[in-house]
């Protein structure tokens, strides 16, 4: 070192500026990764807690909608940012500290998925890193952000991606950034072909419109329409969409429980449930997996308006609770219980019809819950399929002779829809599939029956599956 170098007084100290929006979006990943939890639940404290302690001048609405491109858009384009950030750093990827990831690829994402300008993009990152993992971890992110700034996301692609034609599984993984065997078992779930692939991967990326539904005998759509900027639904006479930025805790007819946040696959469901024929009377409906309450809640007001009574039973109590919230104020009478749909105390034959919306992946709502992608397992339907067939054979034995099972999931993963069907009406006698197609009416393309598989690329729904099942003896 010369002496006039050692003479240069040193730097002085710059303390980090806090950026509220990006240590929110950062604190949102960490609660993801180190809780499992859900995005989507993290969110809405960590909103309420930034306004209260910046206030409204500090932290506006557009900064909200900004911490949440942030972590949802992280969260849906991991896979993919994983595999550019691995192209950029010279240890694998395992190796990096999951703090230092998560900021590494809300970085990736401000680059490479925002229209943030690069140079803010890579010092906003550098800022957060320095006040979140200190001024030595900060140097590497920033190193590792300015070899991923000299590419757009189509030449990093192009890069990283193995081609389609050596590997297409693998190669759509990394384009559409969802684990090879999700990307498998949804190929096979929709019969092969690779545009329809290629537009559901595209489809489970996109931001899903925030649906309402306006409860029977309880509220209208025109009120919801009277109420916010809305757009009618495209399938359920119940359903508005709600226009980009707006609130439903805003909504009266929301916060009164008259009306509620239901995406419109799932009003299909309860809607061709409550539709289907049955043979004799039509007194006592069922809902079987009633949390957290959307359907129970729009069963009960159907049930209402044709003087039937539905019972929900919901096994987690904590789950049961939001089941009575959500009935809460409901005109008929109903009835909300905490118990193990496998082992249930009601007595075989004692509904009319049966709704059993049996827990799952989560694979058809990866819009709303991209995390799942990257926190389910394949062996994880090992422990699915006997609750889901123990779930349905229960269903089976509750309904009456001439009644209706709806059998759902929010999946369409083949192991959890078709084949559980399969399975249970071969060892069950005196039960029989009936077409659910006719009881969507308007809806296009559900396939070639009896049941009904839904699509976001296709419906604009979650990947709703239905199987109507009526008791013949």
């Amino acid at each position: 070192m010369s002496e006039q170098a050692r003479r240069r007084p040193p730097k002085p100290y710059r303390r980090p500026k806090k950026d509220p929006v990006r240590i929110l979006a950062f604190d949102a990943l960490r609660a993801v990764d180190e809780r499992d939890a859900y995005a989507n639940l993290v969110l809405p404290p960590l909103l309420k807690k930034a306004r209260e302690q910046e206030g409204p001048d500090r932290f506006d609405a557009r900064d909200a909608a900004l911490a949440t491109e942030l972590v949802y858009g992280t969260l849906r384009r991991q896979g993919t940012y994983d595999a550019i950030i691995s192209a950029c750093i010279d240890r694998p990827l395992r190796e990096v500290d999951p703090p230092v990831l998560d900021v590494l690829a809300l970085g990736a994402h401000q680059l490479l998925g925002t229209r943030i300008p690069t140079h803010a993009a890579v010092s906003a990152s550098v800022e957060l890193a320095r006040v979140v993992l200190g001024d030595g971890r900060a140097k590497f992110v920033n190193a590792v952000l300015r070899r991923i700034a000299q590419h757009d996301l189509d030449a990093w692609i192009e890069q990283v991606a193995p081609p389609y034609d050596e590997d297409a599984e693998d190669h759509l993984a990394v384009v559409h950034s969802h684990p090879r065997w999700v990307v498998s078992a949804l190929w096979d779930a929709l019969g092969g072909g690779r545009s329809g692939i290629e537009e559901l991967l595209a489809a489970d990326n996109e931001r899903p419109e925030v649906t309402l539904v306006a409860r029977p005998g309880r509220s209208t759509t025109a009120e919801l329409a009277e109420a916010a900027e809305t757009v009618p639904g495209r399938w359920s006479p119940y359903a508005v969409r709600l226009a980009e930025g707006g609130e439903p805790g805003a909504l009266d007819a929301v916060r009164d429980g008259r009306a509620g946040v239901q995406d419109e696959g799932s009003q299909l469901v309860a809607l061709a449930l409550a539709n289907a024929p049955v043979d004799g009377p039509d007194e006592r409906w069922l809902d079987g997996c009633a949390g957290p309450g959307g359907k129970a809640a729009l069963l009960g007001a159907l049930a209402a308006e044709r003087g039937a009574a539905l019972l929900a039973s919901e096994k987690q109590p904590h789950r049961a609770r939001l089941v009575e919230r959500a009935l809460a104020g409901n005109p008929g009478p109903y009835q909300v219980i905490a118990a193990d749909g496998t082992r249930p105390p009601w007595r075989p034959g004692s509904f009319d019809r049966v709704l059993m919306d049996v827990p799952c992946s989560g694979l058809g709502a990866l819009r709303r819950r991209p995390e799942a992608r990257w926190r389910r397992r394949p062996e994880d339907f090992d422990g699915f399929a006997p609750l889901q067939r123990g779930l349905l054979t229960e269903a089976l034995k509750a309904v009456r002779v001439g009644g209706v099972v709806g059998y759902a999931t929010c999946s369409p993963h083949l192991a959890e829809t078709r084949v559980v069907v399969d399975d249970v009406l071969k060892r069950t006698g005196g039960a029989e599939l009936i077409d659910a197609r006719p009881l969507m009416p308007g809806v296009p393309a559900l396939g070639d029956g009896p049941d009904v598989q839904l699509w976001p690329h296709v419906h604009g729904t979650d990947a709703m599956y239905l199987a109507l099942i009526r008791r013949t003896a």
